[in-house]
């Protein structure tokens, strides 16, 4: 794979690009960020994995250190006790991870309730003992993924960015909202500049970034290294290659269209369905054909409902050539 100009590596980890797709709870399980890999995304994480969860066998939290083919494995764990974290990193380890990375961005109630993800920006002390712990317990890189900080009153970002700097840690990402602001509002990338100017090692601008436009403004106003890209990704899982094209200064790849669209589709059905078994994996896939139905056009709730309430894989693939040609026939 050709190399962008600007190198960015974590640790001794040399990446080939400077996009990235974010883990995603529930959505950037293994067979999609099989596919954003093969489009050319530069690195994939997995989904944020419970790390007590992890330790005590959650039958779930296992299937999440799954690799994803053709990238470094970056296994995203959460937590806010040093031991289970600690324990975790190691299973992740000898499941093969390449690079540890600690969530301190999660800024769901679940979670946060549970004085982990983005509720840790909060006591920056314990958030940093975490990862002094999880530095000195794996010879991996260690990364960690944030917000802004819990509120607008406490932007404290770039304090905690230095400090987990100093401990070891080997690149950091920052969503560029507070977690009182979830996915309201727009990501404020410029609050991200303080975090750059703050350590040496990489930083990744992180939110609202859903186009090659988007990747270039955000990286000039936050001064960040590179880009990952989230919900900008569902339905499109190629978008985080097109942006690392951009980037690297190379032809991107080309957009599936028509029946090869339908073809990329049906093979991620498949995937799911493989991953998850039938009964769970149906249900896992309808919001992935929604996403992939929003972006390729405006199909209305009655023209989908056939296809979101069937329960026989065969009849979903039967029905989605239908769907797609219908939205070809309404853009023609």
């Amino acid at each position: 794979m050709a190399e962008d100009a600007s190198e960015i590596s974590i640790g001794d980890l040399r990446l080939p690009n400077r996009a990235f797709l974010a883990p995603m709870a529930g959505i950037t399980d293994r067979p999609m960020r099989d596919l954003a890999a093969r489009f050319g995304a530069g690195l994939v994480v997995s989904e944020m994995i419970a790390s007590a969860a992890l330790v005590t066998g959650h039958k779930e939290m296992i299937r999440k250190l799954t690799p994803s083919h053709g990238l470094p494995h970056i296994v995203q764990l959460a937590g806010c006790e040093a031991d289970w974290l600690v324990r975790g990193a190691k299973i992740a380890q000898d499941a093969g991870a390449d690079v540890i990375d600690i969530n301190f961005g999660c800024p769901s109630k679940r979670v946060t309730n549970g004085f982990a993800g983005s509720a840790l920006m909060r006591v920056p002390d314990i958030a940093l003992s975490l990862v002094d712990a999880v530095v000195a317990a794996t010879n991996l890189p260690v990364t960690v993924k944030m917000r802004l900080g819990w509120d607008d009153d406490s932007l404290n970002a770039a304090d905690i960015a230095r400090r987990a700097h100093d401990a070891g840690v080997k690149m950091i990402t920052v969503h560029g909202r507070t977690r009182q602001q979830f996915y309201k509002d727009t990501a404020r990338w410029h609050l991200v500049k303080p975090v750059t100017e703050a350590v040496t090692i990489p930083v990744v601008v992180n939110g609202d970034i859903t186009s090659a436009e988007h990747a270039d403004r955000a990286l000039s106003q936050s001064g960040a290294n590179a880009v990952m890209i989230g919900r900008g990704a569902q339905g499109q899982p190629w978008i985080v290659g097109q942006v690392a094209a951009h980037l690297g200064g190379r032809r991107a790849p080309s957009i599936p269209q028509g029946s090869e669209l339908v073809a990329l589709v049906a093979e991620h059905y498949e995937d799911i369905l493989s991953e998850y078994g039938t009964e769970l994996g149906v249900r896992m896939a309808r919001k992935h054909i929604g996403w992939y139905l929003d972006a390729a056009g405006d199909i209305s709730n009655a023209e989908r409902r056939p296809i979101m309430t069937e329960c026989d894989p065969c009849a979903v693939l039967r029905l989605l050539p239908q769907l797609f040609e219908l939205t070809w026939s309404q853009a023609a």
